[in-house]
C-alpha cells in the first residue's frame, strides 16, 4: 500500500483527491506542516508547488525523511504539463481545475503500483467486495467479456489474500492442446508418455500454498473436467503414470467469458464441476458500462508505452471521442486505439486526428469524428513511412 502525504495549502479540491485516492488503496495523510512528516511513513510526498521557494530544500526534507517520491502539483493552472526530474523521484504536473484527464494523470502518478484501476462506481464496488473475498480462502468464479479484467481481478485477490506471498499460478485452458493439459495441470512421472524424458510435477503442485487461476475454464475437454472435480474434492493430485496420490494446499480461482448456465444446459460444462467452481461468483463488466474507468486505464496502457518521453496530452476533442466510444473489444481495443494514437500524434500531443477506430466490430457507421478504417490505416502509414524518411 502507498502512504501518501499531502500539505493541506493551495491544492484545490483536496478532498476529492483524498477520497480518489483512498478509494485506489492508498494510504491518505492530510498534514498542516512538515514536521507532521516525522510521525509518518511516507513514501510519496504532496505539496503544491505555489508554496515552494526551492525544490532543493523541499528534496532535502524529502531524503531525511527516506521519502521516496515528491509531486509538485498545480491544479489551478491554465495549461496541462509534466516535468520528470531526479529519476522520477521529482515530479511536476500542472493542470486545469475542471481537467478530468489532467487530475487522472495526477493520480496515476500518486499510485503507479495500482494494478486495479478504478474510476467508476460500478469498479470500485467489485474492488470492495473482492477486498473481501480475498481475505477467506472461497473458491471464486470470475465471469465476464473478454478483455474486461478477469486476470486482473484474479491477480488482485490473490495479492490482498493471506497467501500473497506463496506463488500466484496461471494457466490458460483454452491455449494448451487437449492432450496435453492434464499432465500439465496435475503432472506427471519419466515415461508416462512418448517424450516424457522426466518427471514434471505439473501447475497444480507448484501453485501449492498458493493460488491458482484457471483462466477460459469453460474451453476444458468434459474428460477432464471430472479428474479436476476429483482433486477440488480431496485436494490431491495423481500424476499421470503415478500410482500414488499428492496432497496439495491451493486456493482455485477459475474465469470464463461464457454463459456458463449455457454451458451446463447444453452438456458442455458438468454441472457439479460448476457449483464447486461458483463458491462465490464476481462478475466484470464491459468497457461501456464504466465510463470512468476509461481514463485511468488508458494512462496506464500511456505509461506502458512511453517509457522514455513523457505522457502525452490529450485534447478535449480526442478525450470527448475515447469517452463516446463503446469499446466493444474492451482494454484490448482501447489498448490498440492508444498505441495507433501514439504513432500518429504530433509531438506530446494526442488530438482528433490521431484517433483512429475501428468500427467494424459494432456496427456503427462513420460520424464525421473517425472515417473509414481503412482509410486511416492507410493513412497511417503514409504518416509512419514520411517519419522513417524525414520527408
Amino acid at each position: 500500500m502507498t502512504h501518501i502525504s499531502i500539505l493541506d495549502k493551495e491544492i484545490k479540491g483536496l478532498n476529492e483527491i483524498k477520497t480518489k485516492l483512498d478509494e485506489r488503496d492508498a494510504f491518505v495523510s492530510i498534514i498542516k506542516n512538515f514536521e507532521d512528516l516525522k510521525n509518518l511513513q511516507t513514501s510519496t510526498l504532496i505539496v503544491s508547488e505555489k508554496i515552494v521557494k526551492s525544490d532543493n530544500e523541499l528534496i532535502n526534507i524529502a531524503r531525511s525523511l527516506k521519502i521516496k517520491k515528491v509531486i509538485l502539483v498545480n491544479n489551478q493552472s491554465k495549461d496541462f504539463s509534466i516535468k520528470k526530474e531526479l529519476g522520477e523521484a521529482l515530479v511536476k504536473i500542472k493542470y486545469p481545475t475542471n481537467d478530468i484527464y489532467g487530475l487522472e494523470v495526477f493520480l496515476s502518478f500518486c499510485t503507479e503500483d495500482q494494478k486495479f484501476l478504478t474510476g467508476s462506481k460500478e469498479s470500485l464496488s467489485l474492488k470492495n467486495l473482492a477486498k473481501k473475498v480475498a481475505s477467506t480462502d472461497v473458491t471464486v468464479f470470475i465471469n465476464g467479456p473478454t478483455g474486461s479484467g478477469k486476470e486482473v481481478l484474479a491477480n488482485y485477490l490473490h495479492e490482498y489474500s493471506p497467501r500473497k506471498n506463496e506463488p500466484f499460478v496461471a494457466v490458460n485452458c483454452a491455449a494448451i492442446p487437449e492432450n496435453m493439459l492434464e499432465a500439465i495441470l496435475f503432472g506427471h512421472e519419466k515415461g508416462a508418455f512418448t517424450g516424457a524424458s522426466y518427471a514434471n510435477k505439473g501447475i497444480f503442485r507448484a501453485a501449492d500454498k498458493g493460488t491458482l487461476l484457471l483462466d477460459e475454464i469453460s474451453e476444458m475437454p468434459l474428460s477432464l473436467q471430472a479428474k479436476l472435480l476429483r482433486v477440488l474434492q480431496e485436494k490431491k493430485v495423481t500424476p499421470v503414470g503415478g500410482q500414488r496420490d499428492i496432497e496439495i494446499d491451493v486456493r482455485v480461482l477459475a474465469t470464463s467469458n461464457r454463459n456458463m448456465v449455457t454451458e451446463v444446459k447444453q452438456s458442455r460444462f458438468r454441472e457439479d464441476l460448476y457449483y464447486r467452481l461458483n463458491v462465490f461468483p464476481l462478475q466484470t463488466k464491459n468497457l461501456k458500462d464504466r465510463k470512468d474507468d476509461i481514463f485511468p486505464i488508458s494512462l496506464k496502457i500511456l505509461d506502458k508505452h512511453c517509457k522514455e518521453k513523457h505522457i502525452p496530452i490529450i485534447s478535449s476533442e480526442a478525450q470527448e471521442i475515447i469517452l463516446n466510444h463503446d469499446w466493444p473489444g474492451n482494454v484490448r481495443e482501447l489498448e490498440n486505439t492508444l498505441q495507433r494514437a501514439l504513432v500518429l500524434c504530433e509531438g506530446d500531443k494526442i488530438t482528433k486526428k490521431s484517433i483512429m477506430i475501428d468500427k467494424s466490430l459494432n456496427n456503427m457507421s462513420s460520424d464525421g469524428q473517425v472515417e473509414n478504417f481503412v482509410d486511416r490505416y492507410n493513412y497511417a502509414w503514409i504518416i509512419y513511412l514520411k517519419r522513417i524518411l524525414n520527408v
